[in-house]
């Protein structure tokens, strides 16, 4: 597609700052710890749940990168120059498939993509991460009037979209904001395989009373279920409990919802600007 330098309306200029003209640091609570109670669902960065540790402290690494892809050259430095005027690494690549011969599985960060590109467009390359199962927070970037494609991408799993022409502030806030959502599923995902490496060590029978316990089953009707006494189905309760270092039946259920649950496409950690077109 057409594509203008000008898209990026903003000088770079200085590192961005926060509302009160103080310097943003590479450090952001989420919602549970700022001082707006709302600002992390605005910003789409909701709580996953049941992840351990949920109300840590998001650090996005020194390490964290931000991938554009798009077949503009001009554009491409342009937005380069800004996100290096803030300290954050950035790569650019002029193609979908040159990004994929270049990225390493496991890198943090986030992409910005262009949606309309000759060979592989943003929205096959977004499906082709999905299918590798490869968690980078994906903000799309649009021609004015795109929404349709846009509404698409966010269906796919993007974290935003971005509609040209586009304020350099804009895209920076957009940017920090996928960096700290990289950050939230990586926890997630660690949180996930932690679970899963704890109900390893169930047996076939402690696995059937916990799949029935966080259905909400008393031991008397799982007792039925599976032919024990409630003093027996007890003791497998209990042991379920410990293994699983749950303090609780809450937390417990927590944890089977987190392990059944594709945290790559929470929609609570997506920005809510998809309702905005359905």
């Amino acid at each position: 597609m057409s594509r203008e330098p000008s898209v990026v309306q903003s000088d770079p200029g200085p590192a961005p700052t926060s509302c009160d003209g103080r310097e943003d640091g590479n450090t952001t609570r989420d919602s549970a710890g700022g001082n707006d109670p709302g600002e992390g669902e605005r910003n789409g960065m909701r709580s996953a749940g049941a992840a351990p540790d949920t109300t840590r402290e998001l650090t996005i690494p020194g390490d964290a990168t931000v991938f554009v892809v798009d077949d503009d050259p001009a554009l491409l430095k342009l937005i380069s120059k800004l996100i290096e005027s803030t300290g954050r690494a950035v790569e650019t690549y002029r193609s979908a498939q040159e990004f994929l011969n270049g990225y390493r599985s496991g890198r943090s960060g986030c992409l910005v993509l262009d949606v309309r590109m000759p060979g592989m467009s943003g929205l096959a390359l977004q499906e082709r991460l999905a299918a590798d199962e490869i968690p980078l927070p994906v903000l799309i970037v649009t021609g004015f009037g795109d929404v349709p494609v846009a509404v698409q991408a966010m269906r796919q799993g993007a974290f935003d979209f971005i509609e040209k022409p586009f304020s350099g502030q804009m895209l920076l806030d957009r940017i920090e904001a996928a960096m700290l959502e990289d950050q939230r599923r990586r926890r997630s995902l660690a949180s996930r395989d932690t679970v899963r490496k704890r109900r390893a060590t169930l047996t076939p029978r402690e696995k059937q009373v916990m799949d029935l316990v966080v259905q909400g089953n008393p031991n008397k009707l799982i007792g039925t279920s599976l032919g024990l006494s409630p003093k027996t189905v007890e003791v497998h309760r209990a042991k379920v409990m410990k293994k699983m270092e749950a303090g609780s039946l809450a937390e417990l259920v927590r944890m089977a919802l987190l392990i059944g649950r594709d945290a790559t496409a929470n929609p609570d950690a997506r920005s809510d600007r998809e309702s905005e077109f359905s």
